[in-house]
């Protein structure tokens, strides 16, 4: 997600002040790093939780707290915390009054509350908070994996609903709730593709699974190529090409893919680092923002290639990032905003464990 949100410039646009051949390399990286979509991590924090209530059964109610406890009270905190540091941002490229403005309209906070409108990142926590609500459905799919086909039925949906939204509430303040309502709704089709993967794998062998592994990297590349040629509109443009359907569906469906390909090889031995390195992961995503905000604004005058300017956002904010996640992680006061560490007796004792399910 780190390398995603770099690989746009500060507007959060395809370099579209620069040539069309400055934007090649960029947005081919893009499409690259957008295999994993923020889809994925849903998938991934679905079928962590359903395999969790496996181990540990829990009634509906105990399982939602939990998951409270785990996603919203670290929401909390950080959307506090940007609210005041998107103003250095802001300071930085002239749109200072306007943001301070918007901190004291109680509208705004609304928004920042429910859909994490407050930075660009933070939109993923209520959103899979609100796709896990619904997560008896996906324990049907565990029970008859076919009903993992449910992703490609809600993305169809989702892709209707969009264009009806978009067209009919357009400029209205209700519109993003709308989208938002509609985005976690149809996404619970990857809910119950996390579902089917879990069932397939309790009810197949290791050596069948990999057998699908070849079928899998065939079926990913042919989206691949789409996704090339939407990079090449975009390239050509310098404008997401939102109106590419078959680009929709390359997005949308690579999420289940690359799962897929994991759930394949998942019984291969991997390097324990990844394991040692997993805590970390969400540390970084909650606070990479700190950094990259402060290299774009260093950066803002360049007239370096974006390529260049990608790089160099890309290697400090990851590294100053992780010594951050490193540090807080050591304070037991504060590792809790990361997802380690015990929460404070005001919210209860116990510890989160690091994970985004």
């Amino acid at each position: 997600m780190l390398g995603l949100h770099t690989t746009a410039d500060p507007n959060g646009l395809p370099w579209a002040d620069y040539a069309a051949q400055d934007r090649i390399a960029p947005m081919f990286l893009r499409s690259v790093l957008y295999m994993a979509r923020t889809e994925l991590f849903i998938v991934i924090s679905v079928f962590l939780l359903l395999s969790a209530l496996d181990r540990r059964p829990r009634t509906y109610l105990e399982t939602i707290r939990e998951q409270s406890r785990r996603l919203l009270i670290p929401f909390l905190f950080w959307t506090v915390f940007y609210a005041g540091y998107g103003l250095i941002k802001a300071d930085a490229f002239g749109y200072f009054d306007n943001a301070l403005k918007e901190l004291m309209d109680p509208a705004e906070w609304f928004g920042y509350l429910t859909l994490g409108s407050v930075k660009y990142h933070m939109h993923f926590i209520p959103t899979v908070f609100g796709v896990v609500l619904f997560f008896p459905l996906y324990r049907l799919a565990v029970r008859y994996p076919a009903l993992g086909i449910a992703v490609v039925i809600c993305l169809i949906v989702k892709r209707e609903l969009d264009g009806f939204i978009f067209s009919t509430f357009w400029g209205t303040e209700i519109l993003p709730y709308l989208v938002r309502t509609a985005k976690v709704l149809t996404y619970v089709g990857y809910g119950m593709a996390a579902g089917a993967a879990l069932g397939i794998w309790q009810k197949t062998t290791p050596e069948t699974r990999r057998q699908w592994f070849g079928p899998i990297v065939f079926f990913g590349g042919l989206l691949f190529l789409i996704k090339l040629i939407a990079t090449w509109k975009t390239v050509e443009s310098g404008q997401w090409p939102f109106g590419y359907t078959p680009g929709y569906w390359a997005d949308f469906l690579f999420p289940v893919v690359l799962f897929g390909g994991c759930m394949a090889l998942g019984n291969l031995r991997w390097p324990l680092l990844i394991s040692k390195l997993a805590p970390y992961a969400f540390g970084i995503y909650l606070c990479h923002p700190i950094f990259l905000d402060l290299t774009e604004i260093w950066l803002r005058d360049s007239q370096l290639s974006p390529i260049a300017q990608i790089g160099l956002k890309s290697g400090l904010t990851l590294m100053a990032t992780s010594l951050l996640v490193y540090l807080v992680s050591r304070i037991p006061l504060v590792a809790w905003t990361i997802g380690l560490g015990a929460l404070p007796k005001l919210w209860g004792s116990g510890s989160i464990e690091r994970k985004t399910v």
